[in-house]
């Protein structure tokens, strides 16, 4: 998109009055007339040029909004009034909610915890840690985040009624920010077939909610589930009803993944400039992934006037998940000179934050995802890396250190110390409950380096995905296990594990090593779970890596995956099987609506 450089220019007297004005406002960095003609020339200004450019509006008490000049699609008059440049859009991280709702991927307390404090390092501004009214457990998740995090917002999501409401305002209440986010469907789908509830019905419980939260908080969010098929009559009543009973923040969710950049944009665009007092609140989006444009449609909101996005780190959620926090959060970064916004996030923690999440959910971040996968900045072509050797910015857009990958990954051997190792694990973000979870994962890491002659920052992520700092009640742990296999026989395990306080012992054969290693310990436990997923990931390069696996079971309707790393794959992947059975044993019954 080109900006039309044209008007924007006659707007400030044309190019001699504002190259006097420029010069006046800053004499440091005196602007010709003849700069001006270049930029009018060009058809683009310097980033630099512009933050003067809405500098110098503020001191002549103008509105200036870049997005009013973009050639194509301009901003409404409204909405340069509700959005002035240099705005800040704010990112709320739904991972503890929404994220959640991917299957296998329910958190316990202490993880959701451990998430949260990574989340507030990042520079989150609204940490979205649950659903209170869902269960006792979510409740007490909420506000156990809610009295350690001082930094971001805590919010709570409740659906509109009395009851969900009061959970999330009792569980918000130890914290600095706290804010409660209520939603209602409004498309005729929902209304009709799911709610049961005529439109009049709807707003009628919208309200009520809205006013009994801002009893708990002024910070109260609204959000119109389904709003991408609902009515935009309707859409513009309901937010004109619930701005006046005092919700500060409007969101619009595509709960399906249904809607297109260009129609999103639209929608965002017309209901701000419909809503009466439009400009009192935070419009924000929250976009699903079912037809892979959730960043692309956030992206477009923005764009329209939302200065609130709504996403999950790696792109976790219901069905095909929400937009990635890293992918729009870069995607405003890298493309500073088309959206002219700033966010609070602390780019270098983008993907320690991501690798702490696919650890404890069990989701592996795919390698060619963007950003964060582990070819997100590979060069394997010899014409890319020629290029990149002679100047990093001829394929690269931005610098894999800008996002936290290290340069040097390489960090500690068999005789680095105690202190080494914590010192590490505090710059990596991972932080652990207690002093005999320091004492254990150190004991781990010891054993490790034994193995393994060169110890990197994957290997230590992996050491706490199995157990250590992890699960918060751990019935069975791994002692040791033995393995008989030859070609033409069918493999044998032997297994020694620990149930409760007593040691098992189990003997079992099967199709190959690891379900030989299965049915052994299921001989013993007998869950009745049925394996959903097995998936081995290499942590690093080499035949001494470490493997780590994930293993996803289901039970009763309640899905949870277990994780273990060693350099023995077969080890590796009884620890999972174990690590999941625990949670089986300690999972509260996770029940979060999806926006």
């Amino acid at each position: 998109m080109q900006l039309d450089i044209e008007r924007l220019i006659e707007d400030f007297g044309g190019p001699g009055r504002l190259a006097e004005a420029l010069t006046r406002t800053f004499p440091d960095e005196p602007v010709s007339r003849a700069a001006i003609y270049k930029w009018r020339e060009r058809g683009s200004l310097p980033l630099t040029q512009l933050n003067k450019l809405a500098q110098l509006a503020a001191n002549q008490g103008r509105t200036f909004n870049y997005n009013d000049y973009l050639a194509v699609a301009p901003m409404s008059a409204a909405i340069g009034r509700n959005h002035k440049m240099g705005d800040r859009l704010f990112i709320f991280d739904t991972t503890l909610r929404d994220g959640e709702q991917s299957p296998g991927a329910a958190m316990t307390r202490e993880e959701k915890v451990r998430i949260a404090r990574q989340l507030e390092r990042l520079g989150v501004d609204i940490i979205e840690a649950g659903f209170a009214a869902a269960s006792p457990g979510d409740a007490l998740a909420i506000q156990a985040i809610a009295g350690l995090v001082k930094d971001s917002t805590v919010c709570s999501l409740a659906r509109a009624n009395d009851n969900d409401v009061r959970a999330a305002g009792e569980a918000i209440k130890p914290a600095n920010r706290g804010r409660i986010h209520t939603f209602i469907a409004t498309s005729p789908i929902h209304m009709e077939k799911k709610l049961r509830m005529s439109p009049d019905q709807v707003v009628e419980a919208a309200v009520r909610a809205v006013k009994l939260a801002r009893n708990y908080t002024d910070d109260v969010e609204f959000s119109a589930e389904d709003a991408v098929r609902s009515d935009m009559d309707f859409l513009v009543r309901i937010f004109d009803a619930v701005i006046q009973a005092g919700a500060r923040t409007i969101n619009v969710p595509d709960t399906v993944g249904y809607s297109i950049p260009s129609l999103w944009h639209q929608r965002m665009r017309t209901l701000i400039e419909r809503v009466s007092n439009s400009d009192q609140v935070i419009w924000s989006t929250h976009c699903h992934n079912d037809l892979g444009m959730a960043v692309a449609n956030s992206l477009a909101a923005v764009e329209a006037g939302a200065r609130q996005v709504e996403y999950t780190i790696n792109g976790l959620g219901e069905r095909a998940g929400n937009a990635s926090l890293e992918e729009v959060v870069m995607a405003v970064k890298t493309r500073s000179d088309l959206f002219g916004l700033e966010t609070g996030i602390d780019s270098t923690q983008i993907v320690p934050t991501s690798k702490l999440v696919s650890t404890i959910t069990g989701y592996p971040v795919q390698p060619n995802k963007a950003i964060v996968g582990a070819n997100a900045f590979a060069h394997e072509s010899g014409i890319h890396q020629d290029g990149v050797l002679k100047h990093r910015e001829t394929y690269e857009i931005m610098s894999a250190e800008s996002v936290g990958w290290s340069a040097n990954r390489l960090t500690l051997g068999k005789l680095s110390g105690r202190n080494a190792f914590k010192t590490k694990l505090t710059e990596l973000g991972i932080e652990l409950a207690s002093e005999e979870a320091l004492n254990a994962a150190f004991a781990k890491f010891k054993d490790l380096a034994d193995k393994k002659r060169e110890v990197f920052d994957e290997d230590l992520y992996a050491l706490l995905s199995d157990g250590v700092g992890g699960v918060e009640r751990e019935d069975f742990k791994f002692v040791s296990l033995k393995i008989n296999t030859e070609t033409g026989e069918e493999p044998r395990a032997e297994i020694v594990f620990a149930d409760a306080d007593a040691e098992q012992r189990a003997v079992s054969s099967g199709s190959g090593p690891v379900d030989a290693a299965f049915k052994a310990i299921e001989s013993v436990v007998n869950s009745g779970a049925e394996l959903q997923l097995y998936s081995v990931n290499a942590i690093t390069k080499g035949t001494e890596s470490q493997g780590e696996v994930t293993v996803r079971l289901a039970r009763d309707g309640t899905i949870v995956n277990g994780l273990g790393a060693d350099t023995d794959i077969i080890v590796a992947s009884a620890k999972a099987y174990l690590s999941a059975l625990n949670k089986f044993h300690g999972k509260e019954n996770w029940l979060n609506p999806q926006l």
